[in-house]
């Protein structure tokens, strides 16, 4: 097997600032855009972040239209209803504000408006096709409303595919936006629920790209053109995700229980764009993994803070579920760095040996996630040990992050790590 030797850099341009959104209008102007699509949710288009983009995109003279149907985890059917509105209003430039369903939707509307194809085209194999995207799209400018999923810098769409109860995604550099707008202002008005999932969202990001298999023991591709966006762990994706460790373990209790902090809503908005930058080059592994078949299979679970009008397991929220087994299954492959990513979290790390680390790391996140309010595992969330054979055949297929494990994961190794998650504590 020839190894891959080489990793690349990309990111969106950031712009931070309180209320900065209203520059958004000048920016998109100085891409040479004039009919821009901007795309949001339903209850964010009621938000101020909305409506300073639709009056700084009209003063700037570009005709802004609305569209405002994403759905909140969105599925290949809202995916296909946004691509359909963007190929009929033959837009050249796209805005998404809201958290990362809208900026995932966006992205997805931009790529098939731009080159239309099959929609499995360009999924994710072995669900899709994997098609490279032929191409640059038009210039896309995400304006996060949540400080969770780091989209704003990242080259993925993730949805759930509806015929397999699972999540899945599209992957490329060109998928990402040209401008990431960071704005305080936005995420004032976030429930709480909503800020903890979104916050132990970005927590999981930055654990699992530091924790990745490293860029060098990945196999190469068969072509440049396949080089993956998720590279693994490298050199200049640890600096980021090390620092989005340590101002989540230091912002995010303040951030969700006062959302009047706004030193701590500016940190969480900054540790959300760092983890984008950081597993938007190395990528995520397991917790993820594992996670598109929770949300793809939920049944009644509706948190508090969330649209009422469907079942729904908040991203952030099946991803941490996972990540404390994930991280003691994981802990021996690379004991150094799961000591380090303890220690970043806040935990005392001096004396401890390369057999604690998976034990320290995974009891740090659970202290986190007990603060928070999460749900005490799968089983608090509607799931049986019966539901495992389905969760793992939902997971097996998730090649694009799986096989970035510092350590092997198959069906039996799947199996435990469902069975560990039941629980939490």
């Amino acid at each position: 097997m020839a190894y891959e030797t080489a990793f690349t850099m990309d990111t969106s341009s950031i712009k931070y600032g309180p209320g900065v959104t209203r520059e958004v209008g000048h920016d998109m102007a100085a891409l040479g855009a004039r009919r821009v699509m901007v795309v949001t949710d339903p209850r964010v288009a009621q938000t101020e972040a909305v409506a300073v983009t639709m009056e700084s995109l009209r003063s700037a003279g570009i005709d802004a239209v609305l569209y405002d149907q994403v759905r909140v985890e969105p599925t290949d059917v809202s995916f296909k209803d946004a691509i359909r509105f963007a190929e009929e209003g033959r837009f050249d430039g796209y805005v998404a504000v809201g958290g990362g369903s809208s900026m995932d939707t966006a992205k997805a509307a931009n790529l098939y408006a731009t080159y239309p194809a099959d929609f499995l085209a360009y999924v994710n194999q072995p669900i899709g096709e994997g098609r490279p995207v032929p191409g640059p799209l038009k210039p896309l400018i995400a304006i996060p409303t949540t400080a969770g999923t780091g989209s704003e810098t990242t080259g993925v769409a993730i949805f759930d595919l509806t015929e397999m109860h699972a999540k899945t995604g599209i992957a490329h550099r060109a998928l990402r936006p040209v401008m990431g707008i960071i704005d305080p202002n936005n995420t004032r008005s976030l429930p709480p629920m909503v800020a903890a999932c979104s916050g132990l969202d970005v927590l999981s990001h930055a654990i699992e790209s530091y924790t990745a298999l490293p860029y060098n023991r990945r196999e190469a591709p068969p072509s440049l053109e396949m080089r993956p966006a998720y590279q693994g762990a490298n050199p200049i994706s640890d600096i980021w995700a090390r620092e989005a460790i340590a101002r989540v373990s230091r912002y995010i209790v303040r951030a969700v229980e006062d959302p009047d902090d706004e030193e701590a809503r500016g940190q969480m908005l900054l540790a959300a764009a760092f983890a984008g930058i950081g597993f938007g080059n190395a990528g995520v592994h397991l917790p993820h993994g594992m996670s598109y078949p929770v949300s793809g299979m939920v049944r009644d679970y509706i948190p508090e803070g969330y649209p009422q009008d469907h079942p729904i397991i908040p991203h952030g929220m099946s991803v941490i579920l996972h990540t404390p087994a994930v991280v003691r299954f994981t802990a021996p492959a690379n004991p150094e760095r799961h000591l380090e990513a303890a220690r970043l979290m806040g935990v005392d790390t001096r004396g401890a040996g390369p057999e604690d680390a998976g034990d320290l790391l995974a009891g740090a996140i659970i202290k986190l996630m007990r603060r928070l309010g999460m749900p005490n595992g799968l089983h608090a969330v509607g799931f049986e040990r019966d539901d495992i054979d389905a969760l793992v055949a939902g997971t097996l297929p998730q090649h694009r992050v799986t096989k970035l494990a510092p350590r092997p994961a198959g069906e039996a190794e799947l199996r435990q790590l469902f069975l560990d998650s039941m629980r939490c504590w």
